[in-house]
């Protein structure tokens, strides 16, 4: 089963939009893109670099977006 790239971009984005500061939207986007990173990484038999690359690649959207793009609330932990 491969996955696109495209498709793994556009999760990202879609799950790292919790919180308001960017350290906030960062971190939320980390651990939804390294959860969904280890999801797609295991049906492919690479569940840690898929970890890995959906972390950094949440990470990177969810500090890259502002709220006024994408907000799906205010973090759990506040």
């Amino acid at each position: 089963m491969r996955v696109s790239v495209a498709f793994v971009l556009s999760a990202a984005l879609l799950l790292s939009a919790c919180g308001q500061t960017p350290t906030d939207r960062a971190l939320t986007g980390a651990g939804f893109g390294a959860g969904g990173g280890a999801i797609i990484g295991a049906l492919l038999g690479a569940p840690m670099i898929g970890a890995l690359v959906g972390g950094a690649v949440g990470a990177t959207a969810g500090a890259a977006t502002d709220p006024s793009q994408i907000y799906l609330g205010a973090p759990v932990w506040k």
